[in-house]
């Protein structure tokens, strides 16, 4: 039995909302919390170092790229992820099915698991259970997700019958490595582990998948296979489907997600724990994350805006000064120094997000705090790159 590492310690009044502590073997993490998203072992342009000043007490990395490039052997010459990227906080590894999932044309799945080419160089690979476990295990992440397989978003309800029991079967031999091996961080404590719920958009193949891994008692729980291509509602209904049959005593996890009001609506449906990659890759085109909305800096209209990125919320220290038309120039220009400040101050803007979270459910008002930060970020629809931008992580 996992002994508990999440205790709750506010509720807010009107929601499912409720703070909690992760005690895990690098530090402790308060929750709700947004995970950057450092899938090769590095915060796209960002120094470890500025990710702690921005106050971010977690990170993603990523099984399926770390295996391919450096290669296990290099993680085991530098003794864990952690030594290897320099940073000292907790980190989370995602198993790499989604990863395998976005390369449908390259793979064959069977019972042992996912045979497919590198898309790197095209030689052939296999992850299965066992083995992204153990790849995890030499990572020595805090917190290693149990293999699955992601249902395509339209597939059928045959399809995604056989898809959950595969990994409802897959889980189970999860459970066995994990009992088996009882890996390690790199500072002698117990690696965490994760399980996830799939099922696509049917509502009683969310249910089942829920009650079928509680049983094996992980040390928390995701909710997988949304933001793939359906409907918002859709992704919403999969998360309140499954977050009340999950553990009370136990982190829930939403992955890959999503935009500020998609998030605060997760928060108040009972959710802890979230990573995605809008924040630095809207960053890269050129887009701010505002409390008025996500806007294209790219836009004639901010040419000669004094204002800073968000006059109203704020941004990163670092970002402090710079004119919104100053940081046009530097997009247009092709200066990385302007990505840079981007991606710094949306990783804040989602980061000061998740305080302000915790905060209002401390206070009870976290309704009340949701809905009038959405009605205010969707106030406005400007020309934007989010039409073109998708939440999910690519190979």
């Amino acid at each position: 039995m996992s002994s508990s590492i999440f205790h709750i310690q506010s509720r807010d009044p009107a929601t499912a909302a409720r703070t909690g502590r992760l005690e895990l073997a690098h530090g402790a993490v308060e929750t709700p919390v947004f995970m950057p998203v450092g899938t090769q072992a590095t915060v796209k342009s960002v120094h470890p170092r500025e990710l702690e000043e921005l106050g971010a007490p977690i990170i993603l990395n990523n099984t399926y790229h770390l295996n391919l490039r450096p290669g296990l052997d290099v993680i085991r010459h530098f003794g864990s992820v952690h030594r290897f990227q320099q940073w000292t906080r907790p980190i989370l590894t995602d198993s790499g099915g989604f990863q395998v999932f976005s390369l449908r044309g390259l793979r064959k799945i069977t019972e042992d698991g996912v045979h497919f080419q590198s898309h790197i160089d095209g030689s052939r690979l296999f992850l299965g259970p066992e083995t992204a476990m153990e790849i995890q295990g030499v990572l020595a992440s805090d917190i290693a997700m149990l293999f699955d397989e992601c249902p395509p978003h339209g597939c059928g309800r045959d399809y995604a019958e056989k898809s959950l029991a595969l990994t409802g079967r897959w889980a189970r031999r999860c459970r066995e490595w994990i009992d088996r091996h009882q890996p390690l961080c790199d500072n002698g404590q117990l690696q965490r582990h994760f399980g996830i719920v799939q099922g696509s958009v049917f509502r009683d193949l969310r249910e089942q998948a829920a009650r079928d891994l509680v049983p094996l008692d992980f040390d928390g729980y995701a909710i997988g296979g949304v933001s793939v291509g359906e409907a918002e509602t859709e992704m919403l209904d999969a998360v309140r489907w499954a977050a009340p049959l999950l553990p009370e005593n136990k982190p829930r996890y939403v992955m890959g997600v999503g935009t500020p009001p998609q998030l605060l609506e997760m928060i108040s449906l009972g959710i802890d724990m979230f990573d995605c990659v809008l924040p630095t890759r809207v960053a890269r085109n050129g887009a701010a994350f505002t409390t008025g909305g996500l806007i294209n800096l790219r836009n004639k209209p901010f040419e000669r805006d004094e204002r800073g990125i968000d006059p109203e919320g704020g941004t990163a220290s670092a970002c402090a000064g710079f004119s919104r038309g100053y940081i046009r120039h530097l997009v247009r220009a092709g200066e990385i120094l302007g990505l840079r400040l981007l991606t710094l101050h949306n990783l804040h803007f989602y980061l000061t997000l998740m305080r302000q979270a915790r905060t209002h459910i401390e206070a009870g008002t976290f309704r009340e705090f949701k809905d009038d930060f959405s009605a205010r970020y969707l106030a406005r629809r400007l020309t934007t790159t989010t039409t073109t931008i998708s939440s999910a992580q690519p190979p």
